[in-house]
């Protein structure tokens, strides 16, 4: 099914043709929604572009443009300023578009003609650690991002690349073996794991040889030490088993976690490969990764600047002592998926802090040939309500399963307040639902390379850009139809849209399907966000203005098809952001 944009570019491309104009290869042809209404719903500045490439007149271009244009059954067509084509959708091809969407069950959202194989990477905690409230943004935008490549057609593999296999685990296995508390290690087990590391971190701080014999812990771990390693094994084990409690509750899933320790054999053949390849050589007894001399050094991430001159700013791929780091495990990684997954584009979903490593590992990875599209989804800091980054009274990061339950208690004393015909087992299971919708949409309704301010208050408020008013949104369609006396079959036969109100709901529900691809373009989960604030209001307006069941006939008919159009809309785009819709509130 076409959108009314594509519809309307494909009629455009046709009077082009039609007018006898000319037009370049690769010259684009292009329609936008308007940004304001009062010029019309579209609107196209081909005209302008193309004078000018033929020496022209745009006014006169664009006559002859809409002279040619089959307008018929679609729009009317008028000249604007310099020479903006601007096009009024009839409301005829409303109510044809409304008739279409009743009966698609992907709601007007085509496939991609071109699916790709796509790598999201996202989350990736450390193991033996809680999740804290930094994971957030990485979690929630990575699924996000991975549903909606889905529902678009991709193919879609989600890899939770978990911290498994680092310098902290000399801390836990020395703190393991001297000071764990049986009992708590299997009531909480990332809690206790932390309680250890954190005193073994401490003690390190106060006596260089408890630092001695931690390394000597990591040293024996990474030399294949039975003992050590069987540790390690444990903790792992029950981290993931404390991870998955956190996963759960926000309703995410992995296909696969290949954490950092999944590479470990691959990692001295690769650093032999870089070497024989000239690609890494020795440098203080390191064997680094310096520039490719190839890009600008402004532009080039092997160089830096100091004292005025540009020197080089390498990636160690072994440490002086052998050891390998993260940069040698990253580029085994993207091996791995380009050899086990035949990956077309790899997404890393992290902190913007990483920015440089990413853009070193991409070099490398492009001069060893590698032609899949290497992306690094960057993201900015949660703030608190000082317009600092979040931190607990101890100056920590607050652990996000008390994010989680702060905001899920913060749901339910608005819910006891608002929603007094609700049992409280109901509430304590919408406050979940609410809640954990509360924290996603907050983080998904920002840009992703922006700061925000984490405001529990606002964040679960029934009115505003939130959560709670998409879902009551939901809801309030739902409870519609709960009032219906008699079963009505919804489908396109007399369909009619006439009133402000319906043309406004009906325009902004056909834009679903013009909008969730552009998501992809620079993978920014808000445009979708907006995008559904944007369908509630427009359903809210419409509710007021335009009576439903008071309505008969194919009025009544047709504002109950936009009603039910617009529910499935909002359960499908809250869904692709991970939200779940209650059926009361």
């Amino acid at each position: 099914m076409k959108t009314i944009l594509e519809e309307l570019e494909s009629r455009l491309h046709a009077a082009l043709t039609t007018a006898g104009i000319e037009v370049p290869d690769g010259f684009p042809v292009k329609v936008v929604a308007a940004a304001d209404l009062r010029h019309g719903d579209y609107q196209a500045n081909t005209a302008m572009a193309l004078a000018k490439h033929l020496k022209m007149n745009p006014r006169e271009l664009a006559a002859q443009v809409i002279e040619a244009f089959e307008a018929e059954g679609l729009a009317e067509l008028d000249i604007a300023g310099p020479g903006f084509i601007n096009f009024r959708i009839k409301p005829e091809a409303w109510s044809q578009k409304v008739g279409e969407l009743i009966s698609d069950p992907r709601l007007g959202v085509s496939k991609v003609a071109d699916p790709k194989t796509i790598i999201v990477d996202f989350s990736a905690p450390n193991v033996a650690k809680p999740m804290h409230v930094g994971h957030i943004r990485s979690t929630i935008i990575g699924d996000s991002l991975s549903k909606i490549s889905r529902f678009l057609g991709h193919n879609v593999i989600t890899d939770n690349h978990i911290g498994d296999w680092g310098t902290q685990f000399g801390m836990v296995i020395y703190g393991w073996k001297n000071m764990l508390d049986e009992s708590a290690i299997q009531a909480d087990p990332l809690q206790e794991l932390l309680r250890i590391y954190r005193a073994v971190n401490a003690l390190c701080k106060d006596d260089e040889s408890i630092k001695d014999l931690c390394r000597d812990e990591l040293v024996k771990l990474q030399g294949g030490d039975a003992d050590n390693f069987a540790i390690w094994e444990k903790c792992v084990e029950v981290s993931k088993v404390g991870l998955n409690k956190i996963y759960d509750r926000l309703d995410v899933s992995f296909d696969h976690w290949l954490g950092e320790s999944s590479y470990n054999d691959e990692l001295a053949p690769l650093v032999q490969a870089l070497a024989e390849e000239g690609l890494a050589r020795e440098s203080d007894g390191a064997l680094c990764i310096f520039s490719g001399e190839s890009i600008p050094p402004k532009q080039d991430p092997f160089k830096e600047k100091r004292d005025g001159e540009w020197a080089d700013l390498p990636m160690i791929v072994r440490k002086k002592d052998g050891a390998f780091n993260y940069a040698t495990t990253d580029i085994a990684t993207v091996d791995y998926r380009l050899n086990q997954w035949n990956a077309d584009k790899i997404w890393y979903v992290v902190d913007a802090r990483q920015s440089l490593h990413f853009k070193q590992l991409f070099d490398v990875t492009k001069r060893r040939g590698c032609s899949a599209e290497l992306e690094h989804v960057s993201f900015g800091t949660i703030l608190g309500k000082d317009g600092k980054p979040l931190k607990t009274r101890d100056g920590d990061l607050p652990q996000l399963a008390d994010v989680l339950d702060d905001a899920i208690k913060a749901s339910r004393v608005v819910l006891d307040e608002k929603s007094n015909a609700l049992s409280e087992v109901e509430k304590e299971e919408l406050a979940k639902v609410v809640g954990i919708g509360s924290v996603k949409f907050t983080e998904l309704s920002h840009n992703r390379a922006s700061d925000y301010i984490f405001d529990l208050d606002k964040m679960v408020a029934l009115q505003g850009d939130t959560a709670p008013y998409l879902q009551y949104s939901s809801v309030r369609v739902s409870s519609i139809f709960r009032k219906l006396e008699e079963e009505i079959e919804l489908n396109a036969d007399g369909v009619k849209i006439t009133e402000d109100g319906e043309i406004n709901l009906a325009r902004t529900l056909s834009k679903f399907g013009e909008v969730l691809p552009t998501v992809l373009d620079d993978l920014k989960p808000n445009i979708l966000s907006a995008y559904l604030l944007d369908l509630a209001k427009a359903f809210h307006s419409f509710f007021e203005a335009c009576p439903v069941l008071k309505s008969e006939g194919d009025v009544r008919k047709t504002r109950l098809i936009l009603c039910a159009i617009t529910g499935r809309v909002l359960k499908q785009g809250l869904g692709l952001l991970g939200i779940q819709v209650p059926e009361r509130m």
